[in-house]
């Protein structure tokens, strides 16, 4: 049996956390330099703004409504998900973290026979540690939990946020209800490629044969297909290393001096670095880019990318900026508005499993200084230590006017309770 947890509205519920005063209002939360909106409460929703609304054009609709607004504040989100994990991985030791605000649970061989109440108690006990409600389904796959969970989502006042399939009854009801382009793992291609065939709810999928299913969509979506009819094809997946490591940001500005995007690139570079050290790899190349502003139709247009090998395997932060911006030197052309750029680290190697060259080596002496500059920024703030080339002012140069205090991550950002 699989349980899909599901945070409601998760990082609007994170600031209503800190801010009760936000219940029953409703809030919206930006995109990187306030660009967009990437989440909103139910209230938001009802006034029918809808997900990746550029915030500009919505501006009057805000004010109009007295709609709370909040640059994404991923530092605080970050944290609150690793304290909902912790708890819910107290439940089972079968735990897979699907995203930030979700995670499947496997419920077999548990000393409890009622999973509607050790469910009811698991969404108590995360709502009165970390003040996020959750929503739960349970079914015996993982893709009907994905479908319980739905309706557990979508039935708040009958299902009090968690629902179990329990019988078949129940399941071709769910399947009947759910239309084929909310189905996980169909997208948008197949959903219309499905509807051409008149298949449009989830239980008409599952009434395909399995040889168009299997010729059209691939064993991924025959899987899916088998889970949907009660036979568990998906199992939970354990956490495998990343084969690439992204950083790019817009700019809050369009940068056309070189050291600027030095900068820029010298602090991507050491974000990536300590990413990868968090799952113990090193890095054997690297793809720097950058992008001018494509909005500005009266000004020139470049954008130029280069892939680097470096000439040995690296985690270090120090060593990969170098790198970068030696990189960044022979891309730059001068007379061009500047408006993205970033740096993607790939060809991995275990840390331990590094094979040298005669002529150059790694700085054995960056592994310790590059541990010990992670863990004096875990214990005081990221970015606490950072490199000369980087900016020792800010930590990311975006837009972020409306950003809430970091409440849980910065010593300076905690509440102050006054007593009375």
């Amino acid at each position: 049996m699989f349980a899909l947890i599901d945070c409601n509205n998760f990082y609007a519920s994170c600031e209503r956390v800190f801010r009760p005063d936000l219940n029953g209002k409703p809030v919206v939360v930006l995109s990187n330099n306030d660009g967009c909106v990437i989440a909103r409460s139910n209230e938001a929703k009802a006034l029918g703004i809808p997900m990746g609304a550029p915030a500009f054009q919505y501006e009057a609709l805000f004010k109009k409504h007295h709609v709370e607004v909040f640059s994404a504040n991923f530092a605080l989100y970050g944290d609150m998900s690793n304290r909902v994990m912790s708890i819910l991985s107290e439940y089972t030791p079968e735990i897979e973290i699907y995203s930030i605000d979700e995670a499947f649970l496997k419920l077999n061989g548990l000393p409890c026979k009622n999973l509607q109440q050790y469910a009811a108690d698991m969404r108590k006990k995360v709502l009165k540690y970390t003040g996020i409600p959750i929503s739960i389904g349970i079914a015996p796959t993982k893709a009907l939990a994905k479908v319980a969970n739905r309706i557990a989502k979508k039935f708040p006042e009958r299902t009090e946020n968690v629902y179990w399939i329990q019988t078949e009854e129940a399941r071709i009801k769910a399947l009947k209800w759910l239309k084929i382009e909310d189905v996980w793992g169909i997208g948008r291609k197949h959903a219309q490629r499905l509807k051409q065939r008149h298949i449009n709810t989830a239980y008409d999928f599952t009434q395909m044969e399995d040889a168009w299913v299997k010729k059209h969509m691939t064993i991924v979506g025959l899987r899916l297909k088998h889970d949907l009819m009660g036979i568990p094809s998906l199992q939970l997946e354990d956490v495998q290393p990343k084969k690439n490591i992204a950083t790019t940001r817009s700019f809050e500005k369009n940068y056309t001096e070189l050291h600027e995007l030095k900068e820029r690139i010298s602090t991507f570079a050491f974000i990536c670095a300590e990413k990868l050290r968090k799952q113990q790899s090193c890095c054997r190349a690297f793809t720097i880019f950058l992008h001018t502003n494509p909005h500005r139709h009266d000004a020139p247009q470049y954008h130029p990318s280069a892939m680097i090998k470096l000439p040995f395997p690296t985690q270090s932060g120090m060593e990969l900026s170098r790198f970068a911006t030696q990189a960044l030197q022979r891309l730059f052309r001068p007379g061009y508005l500047y408006k993205k750029a970033g740096i993607i680290i790939h060809d991995f190697v275990p840390h331990n499993a590094i094979q040298g060259t005669l002529f150059d080596q790694p700085n054995k002496k960056h592994v310790p200084l590059m541990h010990t500059i992670d863990h004096i920024n875990h214990l005081f703030g990221q970015a606490t230590v950072k490199l000369a080339s980087q900016d020792l002012q800010r930590t990311w140069k975006m837009k972020q006017e409306k950003l809430s205090p970091r409440y849980t991550t910065r010593l300076s950002d905690i509440i102050t309770i006054h007593a009375l």
